[in-house]
C-alpha cells in the first residue's frame, strides 16, 4: 500500500495534487488543518498504472461513506458540547441567586464548597471556545473535502453513463454560460439520442432565451436613460443612438439630458455631441430635480438621458436611481453592459441598478470580448430584452438590432478553443451539488 501525505492552500487543490499523482482511485484516509492550508493523508493499495477511463469509484465512494459518518459525529458532539455549556451558564446563573434560609437541624456541618474561581472559569470558557473554533474548522474541511469528492463521483458516473450529455456540458462550458443555465438547458435535450439534433435543439432553445423589444426603443420614443457602471459604454452609446435618430428623423425632436456632473469632461463630451448634431444638451447639477429639468423638454419626441457610472455604496448613485425610478418621470431604463466584462461584474451591476426598474439593457463592446455567454447569460436568467448592440467605435455605424439567433451564432463563434480540464468540470458538479444541497436543506 503506498500512503502519502499532501500539503496545499486550501482542500481542491490538494485534491488535484492526490488525482494527479495517486490517480482517481486513491483514498483519503485523513485530512486536517496546518499553518498554510490543509494536509490530505492518502492511500493507494496497488501500484499506480495509467489512468483509464474515469469509472464509477466504489473505494471512493465507500471511503465518502466514512467521511460523511465522520461529519454527522462530530455534528452530534458539537451540539453536545454547546448543550453542555448552556447548561454550566445556567447552573453558574442560578449560584448567584440568594438561596432561602433553611430550618435548624441536628445534622452535623460539612465543609463548605469553595466558589469556583473566576479566573478558572474564564480559562475553562476560552479553552472551550478554542476546541469549538477547532471543531468547527475541522467541519469546514470535511465539508469541503466531501463536496470535491463527491463532484468528482459525480462528473465521472456522467462521462462512462451519458457521454453525450457529457460532451454538451464541455461545449456549453467553452461558451461561458453560467451553471444553472447550462443545466436548464441539458434539461430540455435530454431525449434526444442523436449529437447533432441535441447541439441544434440546444442553440435553438438558447436562442428563444434571448428577449428582443417588439418594438425599437427610439421608434416608441419617451425618456430613455442609459445607466451603468463605470467604463461600460453609456455616453458612446447614447451618442450612437442620438445620431441614429438624427440621420432618420431629424434634430427637431431630440434632446440630450447628462446627469454625469462626476467624471472630468463628461458634460463638454455630450456639449460637443450636441453641437454636431444641432441637439440640445441639458445638464443636471447635483440637488437639482429631474422632473423640473425635464419640464421644458416635454414637446420632445425622444429624451437621451446619460447618467453617471458610480460605486455601488456612494450615495449619489441611489439619489440618482431614485430619480430615474419617478413615477412622474416614466422613464424606460436601458442597463448599458460590457460584453467584456467578468460574470461578478455583470451580477453586481444587475444588483445595484435594478432598482430604477429597467427595461432592458444593451450590450456593447462585443468587438473586444472574448466570450458572450457570461453577459447572455445574465441577459437571459434575469429575463432583461436585449435592445442594442454595439461593437466598434463608429457613430452611428457600430449600433445594431440584435437578433437572438446571429447572437447565438455568434458565441458559438467565440468559444473557447479547448475543453475544460477534468477538475474543471468536477468542481463545476461539486458546486452543482453543494446548491442542490442547500436548496433541500
Amino acid at each position: 500500500m503506498q500512503v502519502k501525505r499532501f500539503f496545499a492552500a486550501d482542500m481542491r487543490t490538494a485534491m488535484k495534487l492526490v488525482r494527479d499523482e495517486l490517480g482517481a482511485d486513491a483514498a483519503i484516509i485523513g485530512n486536517r488543518r496546518v499553518a498554510g492550508g490543509v494536509e490530505l493523508t492518502a492511500a493507494l493499495d496497488y501500484p499506480v498504472s495509467a489512468p483509464a477511463a474515469r469509472q464509477p469509484n466504489p473505494a471512493l465512494e465507500a471511503e465518502l461513506r466514512k467521511t460523511q459518518a465522520k461529519i454527522a459525529s462530530a455534528h452530534a458532539s458539537l451540539a453536545s458540547r454547546e448543550q453542555g455549556e448552556a447548561r454550566d451558564r445556567q447552573l453558574f446563573a442560578n449560584e448567584s441567586l440568594v438561596a432561602p434560609e433553611l430550618p435548624a437541624s441536628t445534622v452535623s456541618a460539612t465543609p463548605a464548597r469553595p466558589a469556583p474561581d473566576a479566573e478558572a472559569l474564564a480559562a475553562r470558557a476560552a479553552a472551550d471556545s478554542r476546541a469549538l473554533d477547532a471543531m468547527r474548522a475541522e467541519l469546514n474541511g470535511l465539508r469541503e473535502l466531501i463536496q470535491v469528492q463527491l463532484g468528482s463521483i459525480a462528473w465521472g458516473q456522467m462521462q462512462s453513463s451519458r457521454p453525450q450529455q457529457a460532451n454538451l456540458w464541455r461545449r456549453l462550458q467553452r461558451m461561458g454560460l453560467p451553471v444553472e443555465l447550462s443545466r436548464a438547458l441539458l434539461d430540455k435535450v435530454a431525449g434526444i439520442e442523436e449529437p447533432r439534433q441535441a447541439w441544434r435543439m440546444l442553440l435553438a432553445y438558447l436562442a428563444q432565451g434571448i428577449k428582443i423589444p417588439a418594438q425599437e426603443p427610439l421608434e416608441e420614443g419617451g425618456v430613455i436613460a442609459l445607466v451603468g457602471p463605470a467604463g461600460a459604454g453609456k455616453t458612446t452609446t447614447l451618442a450612437k443612438l442620438a445620431a441614429r435618430y438624427v440621420l432618420k428623423y431629424g434634430a427637431q425632436n431630440i434632446a440630450l439630458v447628462s446627469m454625469d456632473s462626476y467624471r472630468i469632461g463628461a458634460q463638454e463630451q455630450l456639449k460637443t455631441l450636441g453641437r454636431i448634431l444641432n441637439v440640445s444638451v441639458t445638464p443636471v447639477d447635483p440637488g437639482q430635480s429631474l422632473t423640473q429639468v425635464l419640464a421644458p423638454l416635454a414637446r420632445k419626441r425622444v429624451i437621451l438621458i446619460d447618467t453617471a457610472g458610480l460605486p455601488a455604496s456612494d450615495p449619489a448613485l441611489r439619489l440618482q436611481l431614485e430619480a430615474l425610478a419617478s413615477r412622474g418621470l416614466r422613464s424606460k431604463n436601458y442597463l448599458v453592459l460590457a460584453a467584456t466584462s467578468q460574470s461578478q461584474v455583470l451580477r453586481a451591476a444587475w444588483h445595484s441598478y435594478r432598482r430604477c426598474g429597467l427595461a432592458g439593457c444593451i450590450l456593447t463592446k462585443l468587438d473586444e470580448a472574448g466570450s458572450l455567454g457570461e453577459v447572455l447569460g445574465l441577459a437571459i436568467g434575469q429575463q432583461l430584452p436585449v435592445a442594442y448592440l454595439a461593437d466598434g467605435p463608429r457613430i452611428p455605424d457600430d449600433l445594431h438590432l440584435p437578433r437572438s439567433h446571429q447572437l447565438v451564432s455568434r458565441a458559438v463563434s467565440l468559444q473557447a478553443p479547448e475543453n475544460p480540464s477534468e477538475e474543471t468540470m468536477a468542481d463545476l458538479f461539486a458546486g452543482l451539488y453543494n446548491e442542490a444541497t442547500r436548496q433541500a436543506g
